[in-house]
């Protein structure tokens, strides 16, 4: 989780400002978190819940259910985040009886980690994933693009190098017939699924080190802090299983923590800790 918050907090102050330089400030004073993170800690609670429930009572019923509680208590506590929730997203935070609005939008994608992070198996992985994109992002792409990005940190952090990761990527879900390099002239602000999750993935895919993954998709452009914390969700997943958290990785994600409130930030270090424990 901690990788999804630094790469929303670095590209928070990016979305609409485009950089030339590969060399930017990761964390300038505009910088803060926003609705990505606190939907990537409301997906995470409400899956730590799910997993508390006896095994023979859990249902894709009840998941949903806490999906929605915890979304929708968290979008009640911080209603104008940094960077704003989505319009159809924001109607739904509200609503008393929610239901999804068939959305492609790389919100699925960018809340998703804790998905990969609390599985057990590649398959639970890819179910958790659709069931907490399908509440909200129930368009065939929206669920696919969450399922991708769970599949590649589920893959990070069980050992597979960033080819066999690629490889599945290609095989199950998109093309990745590009370079970071090759697209940016062109590349402009999207926030589908389909225009977003590919172009994060490749960039944790270029990368050799955690920092230079977040780099590579905020010097590409577009929707910065929710590419952020995709690509940031993955190469932490992937470099903390290959070498640790190194310090750049440590100072960074200790920058990052110092911007969500106390609680949140307790949080989300007790949650760290835990995975360290499974």
């Amino acid at each position: 989780m901690i990788g999804a918050i630094v790469g929303d907090v670095v590209g928070s102050v990016y979305e609409f400002r485009p950089v030339d330089t590969y060399d930017f400030e990761l964390f300038p004073q505009a910088a803060d978190f926003t609705d990505d993170s606190l939907m990537t800690i409301a997906v995470a609670m409400a899956i730590k819940d799910y997993q508390t429930l006896d095994a023979q009572v859990r249902s894709d019923q009840h998941l949903h259910g806490l999906l929605v509680s915890h979304m929708q208590t968290m979008g009640r506590r911080f209603p104008y985040p940094k960077g704003a929730y989505g319009g159809s997203f924001g109607v739904w935070l509200e609503e008393e009886n929610p239901e999804p609005y068939n959305s492609w939008g790389n919100g699925s994608a960018m809340r998703v980690c804790a998905a990969a992070e609390l599985a057990a198996s590649l398959d639970e992985a890819l179910h958790l994933a659709k069931a907490s994109a399908e509440v909200t992002h129930n368009h065939p792409e929206g669920i696919k693009g969450a399922q991708a990005v769970a599949a590649a940190i589920y893959l990070a952090q069980t050992g597979k190098t960033q080819q066999e990761i690629a490889g599945y990527i290609r095989e199950n879900f998109y093309d990745l017939d590009f370079t970071i390099k090759q697209i940016k002239p062109t590349y402009g602000f999207y926030s589908s699924c389909q225009e977003t999750v590919p172009q994060a993935i490749q960039a944790f895919l270029e990368s050799g080190s955690y920092e230079q993954a977040i780099r590579n998709t905020i010097w590409l452009g577009g929707d910065a802090d929710t590419m952020g914390a995709i690509t940031g969700s993955i190469a932490w997943a992937y470099y903390k299983h290959n070498g640790g958290v190194e310090p750049q990785m440590r100072l960074m994600s200790d920058t990052a923590l110092e911007y969500l409130p106390q609680d949140l930030r307790e949080y989300v270090i007790a949650y760290e800790a835990g995975l360290v424990e499974r």
